[in-house]
C-alpha cells in the first residue's frame, strides 16, 4: 500500500512467458503490460499488498503476447483505459466500448497522477515503446524488449530514480544453446533483445547518485541465469560507485515492493 509520500514499484512477472509491472503513486496505480492471465495478475497484485481498485490504466509497450495476454480481460473487468500506440492497440483488439487511448512516442500524457512519456524502442514488434513514468521529480524508466540501446533510449533513461531494464541472455549460453540459428540471430540482432553485457554497458551510462534501484527483467529461461545477469549489472554498479540496489525479476512470483520517497 502506498501513501501520499511514496511511490511503489513491483515487477509482478518478467520473462518470455509473461510480463507486468505495477507502479503505485499517491493518486492511483498503473500497470505496464499485462502478459499473464487477468486472474493471475490480480492475484499477484494482492500478493504485493496493492489494491486493484486503485489501478487507473494499462500502459502497453508492444503487441507480443507475453506483454498483452491479460489486457483485454483486465480492461473489461476493471473498466481501464489502455494506453498504446495505434499499431499496438489494433493488434490487441480491445473489447467493445474500450477504444483505448492512442499515444505517440515523444508526446507526454497524464494517467493516475503520473506524467508518462513513451519513447521508441528497437524491437521486432508493430510499434514498440518504453516509458518514463514520473511524479514530483521521481522518474521510473521501463525498457524491456529492445535489441540495442539507441541514442534516444540512452537519452530518455538518463536521470531515472528507478529502472526496469532488460537483461535477456548471456551471449555464450545463447550461441552454445539448442535454439536454431535464425532464432539466435533474431535474439542477438538490433531488433531483438539486450544481452547481459549490453544491458550492463547501458546501465553504466545511466548510473548517477539519484538512481535508487534497478530491476533486471525479461531473463531467458534457456539462455540466461540470474547470477550471470546480476554479476554483469553488479560490476557496472560497483564501478559507478553508486548505492543503487540491483534485483532480478522472474516468472514464479512478484519481486519485493520497492518504495521510494517523494521529495
Amino acid at each position: 500500500m502506498t501513501s501520499r509520500n511514496t511511490v511503489n514499484v513491483c515487477a509482478l512477472a518478467s520473462g518470455s512467458k509473461g510480463n507486468s509491472l505495477l507502479i503505485e503513486g499517491p493518486d492511483g496505480s498503473l500497470l505496464v503490460d499485462a502478459g499473464l492471465s487477468a486472474r493471475e495478475i490480480l492475484r499477484r497484485v494482492a500478493v504485493a499488498g496493492a489494491d486493484p481498485g486503485r489501478i487507473r490504466g494499462i500502459l502497453a509497450t508492444h503487441d507480443h503476447s507475453d506483454h498483452i495476454r491479460g489486457v483485454k480481460v483486465l480492461a473489461r473487468r476493471l473498466s481501464l483505459p489502455v494506453y498504446g500506440t495505434r499499431g499496438t492497440l489494433q493488434a490487441i483488439g480491445l473489447p467493445a466500448g474500450n477504444t483505448g487511448a492512442a499515444i505517440i512516442p515523444g508526446d507526454a500524457f497524464t494517467a493516475a497522477g503520473f506524467t508518462v512519456q513513451p519513447f521508441t524502442l528497437p524491437h521486432d514488434a508493430v510499434d514498440p515503446v518504453g516509458f518514463i513514468v514520473s511524479v514530483e521529480g521521481l522518474r521510473i524508466g521501463v525498457a524491456t524488449d529492445l535489441g540495442c540501446a539507441t541514442a534516444l533510449v540512452r537519452e530518455r533513461l538518463k536521470g531515472c530514480s528507478f529502472l526496469l531494464l532488460e537483461s535477456n541472455h548471456d551471449e555464450k549460453l545463447l550461441m552454445e544453446g539448442p535454439y536454431p540459428w535464425f532464432l539466435k540471430q533474431r535474439i542477438r540482432g538490433r531488433m531483438g533483445h539486450l544481452s547481459n553485457s549490453a544491458s550492463s554497458r547501458l546501465l553504466n551510462e545511466l548510473l548517477h547518485e539519484g538512481l535508487q534501484g534497478v530491476i533486471l527483467g525479461h531473463l531467458s529461461e534457456m539462455n540466461n541465469r540470474p547470477e550471470l545477469a546480476l554479476g554483469a549489472a553488479g560490476d557496472a554498479v560497483e564501478k559507478g560507485r553508486t548505492g543503487a540496489s540491483v534485483h532480478v525479476a522472474g516468472m514464479a512470483e512478484p519481486t519485493a515492493v520497492f518504495r521510494m520517497e517523494l521529495k
